[in-house]
This record gives C-alpha cells, sequence and structure tokens, in this order.
C-alpha cells in the first residue's frame, strides 16, 4: 500500500507515505486513501499523528504529475480534505520532515502543527516553474503562516530553500540530524497524548475552524484561477518539460 498507518503506542499514529521511487509524490489514488484516512482517524480515539516519508531523501515531492492532472470540482474537494485544506481535523499532527518538501508536501505540511525536520531537508514550492497553480492551500496559508514577504518569495519564484531558512522564517520548528527526525516527532506526540484530549481537541478544534473559514471564504476563486492556468499556452509546455525534465520556454 502506498501509505501506511501504525499505531505506534495508544493514542499515537503514523503515517507514512511511501512512494520512494518518486521521492514520495502521490499521486489521486492516494490523496483519496489519505482523505478517508483523516475522516477515520477524526473518529477513533487517536490523540496525536506523526507523518512523515519513506526513507531520508524526501518526505513528499508533491502530486505525481506523471497521473491525471485534471482538477474538476469533485477532485478538489478530495484533494482538499487529502490536504485538510479546509476541513477541521481535532487531532494534532506532527510532522517529521525527513528529505525534500516540495509542492503539494508543502501544502500538507501547512496543515500539520508541529514541524520537526532533518538539517538536510530542503522545501520549496516549485510549481509556477511548471505552470501549476498551488491549489492544496499555499497561497492562503502561506502568508499567514510565515508571513507576506517570505511567503511571496517561495510562491512566486518557486525555489527551493534550506532546512536552516525555513526554521528561521517559521515554516518549521526544529532542526535535528536526519536519523533522529521521527523520534523526535514521535516524543512530541508522546507529550501531546499524555494530556487531557478533551482540551487538547478543543484547541485544535478552535484554531483548525478558524482556519478552514478562512480559507472556505476564498475557494471559488481558488478554483477559478486554477482553471484558467490550465486553460493557458504555457500549461502543456509547463507539464511537458517537467516530464522531459527540461527547463520550460515560456517565450
Amino acid at each position: 500500500m502506498p501509505l501506511h498507518i501504525t499505531n505506534v503506542e495508544p493514542h499515537v499514529t503514523l503515517i507514512t507515505i511511501d512512494n520512494p521511487a518518486k521521492m514520495n509524490a502521490m499521486s489521486r489514488a492516494m490523496m483519496a486513501e489519505l482523505a478517508d484516512a483523516w475522516d477515520e482517524l477524526d473518529r477513533s480515539d487517536c490523540r496525536a499523528v506523526v507523518i512523515t516519508g519513506t526513507g531520508e531523501r524526501a518526505f513528499c515531492a508533491g502530486a505525481d504529475l506523471s497521473g491525471d492532472l485534471s482538477a474538476s470540482e469533485e477532485t478538489a474537494r478530495m484533494v482538499n480534505r487529502a490536504l485538510l485544506k479546509d476541513v477541521v481535523f481535532t487531532k494534532p499532527i506532527i510532522a517529521a520532515v525527513n528529505g525534500t518538501c516540495a509542492g503539494g508536501g508543502v501544502e500538507l505540511m501547512l496543515s500539520t502543527d508541529i514541524r520537526i525536520a532533518s538539517n538536510a531537508a530542503r522545501f520549496g514550492l516549485p510549481e509556477v516553474r511548471w505552470s501549476v497553480y498551488p491549489f492544496g492551500g499555499a497561497t492562503v496559508k502561506l502568508t499567514e503562516q510565515i508571513g507576506f514577504v517570505h511567503a511571496m518569495d517561495l510562491l512566486l519564484t518557486g525555489r527551493m530553500v534550506a532546512a536552516d531558512y525555513a526554521e528561521k522564517i517559521g515554516l518549521v520548528n526544529e532542526l535535528v540530524p536526519a536519523g533522529d527526525v521521527l523520534d523526535v516527532a514521535l516524543e512530541r506526540a508522546h507529550l501531546i497524548a499524555k494530556n487531557s484530549p478533551s482540551a487538547v481537541q478543543a484547541v485544535k478544534h478552535q484554531i483548525s475552524a478558524t482556519v478552514c473559514e478562512h480559507v472556505r471564504g476564498r475557494e471559488g476563486l481558488e478554483q477559478s484561477l486554477g482553471d484558467q492556468v490550465r486553460a493557458s499556452a504555457h500549461f502543456q509546455e509547463g507539464v511537458d518539460a517537467f516530464k522531459s525534465k527540461r527547463e520550460p520556454d515560456y517565450s
């Protein structure tokens, strides 16, 4: 299975994205599976979730661009659930970022509450390089989380940044050696799980609901802008360039 979900201790669940051949990029099927997993976990007695990727090369490189790239409203709703873009989820989530975190991987990370990263990790939102609109929540959440100038730098340049820079701008909480990332994240989850679940989940619910209300208010424009980008003359060139591993030509 491309997603592994295990209970590592009472009330602590580990989700592992398992697609190492593609740097843990997520297909539409994987996103649908993750969306369902969040629903199940929110109903369960889980008190904290840790999410990571297989191996030390990547946390998640985003969407698998070799697959289906359509973005109907139905597809958008499924992706929204997978990335917890506008879905209230009441259990705290800790990201164990063990390598490259890009595109949709960053957008998934933006829905987590605490982020432990390898000091060799790299972060970026390269969608604009490939004429893809980042419709997984980054255009709303990133500005709120790290501030306008830092968000615009990442969103408009598409550049990848090092872990120490990500920590400096508040994109992640803490940097640790690569081999310690998961252990530190699980220890943080353990501390949360020992606290009152009623109080913890009330706090998480309030903050999650506030963020989601803001995101939902922008969803109509988000869908429209994404449709415009996909309908542009640049979209196919960007996707072709990505698949061919060459620089796109937008001249």
